[in-house]
């Protein structure tokens, strides 16, 4: 399904061109003609990317920013405006817009900004950035030994300039943690950027990271500054930091340790005070080891480690999930969904969960919506959750009527359905890539596949 893109401009002939250059990339479009009635728009629709104009009646762009900000979190902002504004541009980036667009503009420079932002947020769908109860410690939810260590370690570190790498599988929270270490620190009024550097092609990455001057190189209009500058006084939350090519590492590392860079194009050293938060879905030491990642960078970012554990690692925070994602989403859909069953409930806590919080939330999303009854039941439920959980052999317990040998091999069955369920969620499904990672024959993992009732995705 194609993303939708809501376009909010006073101006006819804007919404026109941009919604005819949208419409012939495959993209949906949806119009508004200013900023109070986009916001309408948002409060009954879903969209992928919101494009605003930064100047309209009624409801200005940084409104409208700052309405996505507090209720599509996830949604990125990109801002319309004319040469003789780009200092205010500049200054919603600082707030949180996506990026910027100047009139006139380009048509490729539209695209691929445009392109750029849909790929961010269908990354950040595969992470949790929904607004937690305000009486959960730090805005997280769960109560197991786990988590609590890394509330423990949230305490003592988010008020330092330490570098804190967070590692954990996609849908884990990665970005929650991000956001508790700003907005628990000194640096709370300052800006929090937010950038995801699997969204960013190679070749723009410096100029995403250490901004541009004007002529840099084709298309390079206007300077802009980037994401270490928009982040000055404040934090930078680097996602998926294994995805910054080799090349650019060097640079990010002296950015780092000296607090200074100089823009593409550039002469001029500009210096920033940023403090640093990466995360990854991959093991940074294995990338380091195989020639991906430098060494260096990863020592000097490995200075606060940080591992969110999978769901399936926390099964008992599973119940108190569900009852914030009922709540959440009986607000939202104008339910009146009153709980779940005690069946339902088990079957979503013996589900290995390979999505993560993220695929929890979205099962609940979609049984709210189809759910007929008061409360949540096993029929309310996917087909595929249900059959895979339902399946799942119980644990051999010491104490059962098994030999030894039974023991061992059931153990080692479960390790091997751990380690295919992640390397399949690493590669979105990708059996070939999946097999690789895994460092065995692709029959051998279909094989395996089959054994524990993994249903194939990709057939390539």
């Amino acid at each position: 399904m194609s993303a939708r893109i809501l376009i909010a401009d006073d101006e006819a002939n804007i919404c026109k061109v941009l919604s005819a250059t949208l419409q012939r990339e495959g993209y949906q479009v949806v119009s508004a003609r200013d900023g109070e009635e986009a916001i309408a728009q948002l409060s009954k629709e879903t969209f992928q990317v919101v494009v605003t104009d930064l100047k309209m009646p009624k409801v200005d762009g940084m409104e409208v920013l700052g309405w996505v900000q507090r209720n599509r979190p996830d949604v990125p902002v990109i801002i319309i405006t004319a040469h003789g504004t780009v200092d205010n541009a500049v200054q919603a980036l600082k707030k949180g817009a996506f990026d910027y667009i100047t009139k006139p503009f380009e048509k490729q420079d539209l695209i691929a900004v445009i392109a750029k932002a849909v790929r961010t947020e269908t990354l950040a769908r595969s992470d949790v950035h929904a607004a937690q109860p305000e009486n959960e410690r730090y805005r997280l939810i769960g109560e197991t030994p786990a988590m609590k260590a890394i509330y423990d370690i949230i305490e003592k570190v988010a008020d330092t300039p330490s570098t804190v790498l967070i590692q954990g599988e996609s849908g884990t929270g990665k970005e929650l943690i991000a956001a508790a270490l700003h907005f628990n620190s000194a640096r709370r009024a300052r800006p929090f950027i937010k950038i995801n550097c699997a969204a960013i092609p190679r070749e723009l990455m410096e100029s995403e990271l250490f901004g541009h001057e004007k002529g840099a190189f084709t298309g390079a209009v206007n300077s802009k500054p980037g994401r270490f500058e928009l982040a000055d006084g404040g934090t930078l939350f680097l996602d998926e930091i294994a995805e910054i090519p080799v090349e650019m590492q060097v640079k990010l590392l002296r950015a780092i340790q000296e607090s200074e860079f100089e823009r593409v194009g550039g002469i001029q050293t500009i210096r920033v005070d940023v403090r640093l938060v990466v995360a990854t879905n991959r093991d940074l030491q294995q990338e380091v080891a195989q020639g991906r990642f430098r060494e260096e960078l990863f020592y000097r970012l490995n200075v606060v480690p940080i591992r969110l554990p999978p769901l399936r690692e926390r099964r008992e925070d599973i119940p108190l999930l569900v009852e914030h994602f009922l709540a959440k989403f009986n607000a939202r859909l104008n339910r009146a969904i009153d709980g779940i069953s005690q069946t339902a409930m088990n079957l979503l806590c013996n589900y290995r969960w390979p999505g993560n919080i993220r695929e929890l939330e979205n099962v609940i999303e979609r049984a709210l919506v189809f759910a007929e009854g008061p409360v949540l039941d096993v029929e309310d439920l996917p087909e595929g959750l249900v059959e895979k959980s339902s399946t799942a052999p119980a644990p051999l317990l010491p104490g059962a009527d098994a030999s030894m040998k039974d023991i061992v091999k059931q153990a080692t069955a479960e390790l091997e359905k751990d380690l295919i369920v992640k390397a399949l969620a690493e590669t979105e499904g990708n059996v070939t890539q999946a097999a690789r990672k895994l460092k065995i024959s692709r029959k051998s993992l279909q094989n395996k596949m089959k054994e524990f009732g993994l249903r194939e995705t990709e057939q390539a």
